[in-house]
C-alpha cells in the first residue's frame, strides 16, 4: 500500500512533542530508542538460529549476531490479542480482565508501556498489525496500544520517513507489525518460491505427508517475507545512524497455526524465536537458556529507557541478562515459564507451568466441547481431518490435537517433546506433577488468576466483538466461531 506524503507528516506531526516536553525529559538523547518487530504466528524454530535451515531468516540473524539469541522465550498466551496485550502491559494475560480473550478489550486501567514512554518524551509510532483483533476503543483507549500509526506495514518506508521527521535528539518507540506468516496461504507459493519440501522438518505431532510438507513451505514463505520486511526496517535504521543506541525485539506472537501449535499450550504454540540486541550496551553473539515470558518486554524496555517499573507489572526486566556479557543460563531464578489460554477457537481455558525437563497443564471446564480448531487451519488440518480414522497413528495424532483434555496434564519433555504421552496419571510421575501443580497453583493465587481463586466463569462472561459488532458471551457461542 503506498503511504502518501500528507500521512506521512501527518503521523510525524502526531509523534512529535512539544518543546516544553522535550525539556522536562533530560538527557534524552542517552536513552535508547525501541524498536519492535513482531511477526503475526511465527513460533519456534523455525530460524537457522535453532536448527531449522530450511527457512530464510536474515532479520532475526542479524539481531541475533549483534546481540541475544534466547533459546526459551514464551508468549503469555498462544491466541494474537491476549499475547500482544501481556506484552503491552508487562502482565500475564489473566490479569487483564477483558483483555484475557482473543475479541475482547484492553481496559485503559491498564497502563501500557507506551503511556510511560511518551510522557518521559519519546515519540511513539507504529505500522501494521498492533493489539489485534480486539475493540480497542471499547476499552476507553483513543489509540491503540503499539502507538498511532499507518497500517498495513508492507516495507521499510513508513519508518524510513518517520526517522527523517524526527529531531535527531529524540528518543522514538516504534513497533512494526507484520500479518505474516498468519493464514491464509496461497497454496503451493513456498515451492513455488524455491523452498523444498523435502527438507522441511515435519513435527511428530502432524502426519508426514505431501500436503502436510507443502502447507510448512507455505509457512516458511511467509516467514521469509516477514524478515524481508524487517531487514528493511533495520536497514533504515542503521542508515539513519541510530542503530547501535536502539534496543531492538523481533519476535513472533505466538505459535505456528498448524494443529498442536497456535491456540494450544505445546511447544509449537507458545514457545517463541526472540532475538534482542543493543548494540551500543550489550554484548553480543550470545546464547541465552533463562525462561522469559512476553510480560518480560515492559519492564526491560522501561527499565534501559531509565524510567521505574510500576509495581503492578508481574514481569521481570531481561536487562541484567543482556548487559551480564554471560551466556548459558545467567538468571538461576529464570528456569521456568507460566502461561495458558482462555477463549480463542477452543472452549477449554488452560494454564501451564514449563520447565527444561516437563510441561505440566491444568485444564478447566472440561466438560466443555473439546474441539479446538480453527476454521483457517489449512491444508495440514484438513488432511488430519479428512483421515483421521485412516490408521491408528493418525487417530492418536488426531486425538492429541482435537480430542477432550483430562483435567491435568504431564509431559516429559526430554522423552516427548512432541508432548503426545500423557504421564498425569503415572503413578512413577506423583511427585513430579504434584510439584509443578503446586508451584503452578501458587503462582496463579499470587498473581490474582480468577481461575485459580474460584470465579474463572468471568472470563466467560466478558464482552467480546465481531468488528463492532457485540457477540454473545463466551460460554455460549460454538467452537470456531472466534477463528481469525
Amino acid at each position: 500500500m503506498k503511504i502518501t506524503f500528507l500521512k506521512i507528516a501527518a503521523l510525524a506531526a502526531a509523534v512529535t512533542l512539544s518543546a516544553s516536553a522535550l525539556a522536562a525529559a533530560p538527557a534524552m538523547a542517552a536513552r535508547p530508542n525501541i524498536l519492535i518487530l513482531m511477526a503475526d504466528d511465527w513460533g519456534w524454530p523455525h530460524a537457522a538460529q535453532y536448527g531449522d535451515h530450511t527457512v530464510k531468516t536474515p532479520a532475526l540473524d542479524c539481531i541475533a549476531k549483534d546481540g541475544v539469541i534466547f533459546n526459551r522465550a514464551y508468549c503469555s498466551a498462544p491466541s494474537c490479542a491476549p499475547s500482544r496485550a501481556a506484552l503491552f502491559t508487562g502482565r500475564n494475560f489473566w490479569e487483564l480482565e477483558e483483555g484475557a480473550n482473543l475479541l475482547g478489550t484492553l481496559p485503559a486501567k491498564f497502563t501500557v508501556y507506551n503511556d510511560l514512554l511518551k510522557k518521559a518524551g519519546y515519540a511513539v509510532a507504529s505500522v501494521g498489525k498492533g493489539y489485534s483483533p480486539a475493540n480497542v476503543a471499547a476499552g476507553g483507549r483513543t489509540e491503540n496500544p503499539s502507538g498511532p500509526g499507518l497500517t498495513p506495514a508492507v516495507n521499510g518506508n513508513h519508518f524510513e520517513k518517520f526517522l527523517q521527521k524526527l529531531p535527531p535528539d529524540q528518543p522514538f518507540c516504534f513497533w512494526f507489525g507484520s500479518r505474516d506468516p498468519h493464514r491464509p496461504y496461497v497454496k503451493g507459493s513456498g515451492v513455488k518460491a524455491g523452498i523444498n519440501p523435502a527438507k522441511v522438518q515435519v513435527p511428530g505431532f502432524l502426519p508426514d505427508t505431501s500436503e502436510v510438507r507443502s502447507d510448512l513451505c507455505d509457512y516458511y514463505f511467509a516467514v521469509q517475507r516477514f524478515n524481508d520486511d524487517a531487514m528493511r526496517v533495520i536497514n533504515a535504521l542503521k542508515k539513519s545512524g541510530r542503530y547501535d543506541n536502539t534496543l531492538i525485539f523481533i519476535t513472533g506472537d505466538n505459535g505456528a497455526p498448524f494443529p498442536h501449535g497456535k491456540t494450544q499450550i505445546y511447544e509449537w504454540g507458545v514457545h517463541q524465536p526472540l532475538a534482542i540486541c543493543w548494540k551500543g550496551r550489550v554484548p553480543g553473539g550470545r546464547t541465552v537458556e533463562d525462561y522469559t515470558c512476553f510480560t518480560d518486554f515492559a519492564p526491560t524496555l522501561l527499565e534501559a529507557a531509565g524510567l521505574p517499573v510500576p509495581a503492578e507489572m508481574t514481569g521481570k526486566s531481561l536487562l541484567p541478562v543482556l548487559l551480564s556479557g554471560k551466556s548459558g543460563q545467567v538468571d538461576p531464578q529464570r528456569d521456568a515459564v507460566f502461561v495458558g489460554r482462555e477463549q480463542h477457537t477452543g472452549s477449554y481455558p488452560m494454564r501451564a507451568i514449563r520447565t527444561k525437563e516437563f510441561s505440566y497443564i491444568r485444564n478447566f471446564a472440561i466438560e466443555r466441547d473439546p474441539n479446538q480448531y480453527s476454521k483457517r487451519g489449512g491444508p495440514a488440518m484438513e488432511y488430519m481431518m479428512a483421515h483421521k480414522d485412516d490408521n491408528a497413528p493418525l487417530k492418536r495424532l488426531y486425538a492429541a490435537s482435537f480430542g477432550p483434555r483430562p483435567a491435568e496434564e504431564l509431559y516429559d519433555l526430554q522423552r516427548d517433546p512432541n508432548e503426545l504421552t500423557n504421564l498425569a496419571a503415572d503413578l512413577k510421575f506423583a511427585d513430579v506433577k504434584k510439584k509443578l501443580s503446586d508451584r503452578l497453583m501458587a503462582y496463579l493465587t499470587k498473581t490474582k488468576d480468577p481461575r485459580a481463586l474460584g470465579n474463572g466463569e468471568v472470563f466467560d462472561n466478558y464482552r467480546t466483538w465481531q468488528g463492532d459488532v457485540l457477540m454473545p458471551p463466551v460460554s455460549q457461542r460454538k467452537p470456531g466461531a472466534d477463528a481469525e
